[in-house]
């Protein structure tokens, strides 16, 4: 994947992926568990960590498992910076 990943909070991600239609369902400490119905009704679910700044592992394993569920090409906006 060309380009840096942005330095992104978790309550950042939060907000890229609520554009998409995901919704905070439950929060576990500093964990929060999002989902959305998908085109076929099944669900949809990611867990993010509400960290200050996520590292770049976990933001790139976030980005991978949201790319299941949304177009790659529309989340990179929110995730690397060109």
């Amino acid at each position: 994947m060309p380009g840096s990943l942005k330095a992104l909070s978790g309550a950042d991600v939060v907000r890229a992926l609520a554009r998409f239609g995901f919704e905070q369902v439950k929060q576990s400490g500093s964990h929060v568990k999002l989902r959305r119905e998908g085109p076929a009704g099944e669900r949809q679910t990611l867990h993010v960590p509400l960290h200050r700044q996520m590292k770049a592992g976990t933001l790139r394993a976030i980005f991978r498992q949201a790319s299941e569920y949304v177009p790659a090409a529309e989340l990179r906006p929110y995730f690397f910076s060109d």
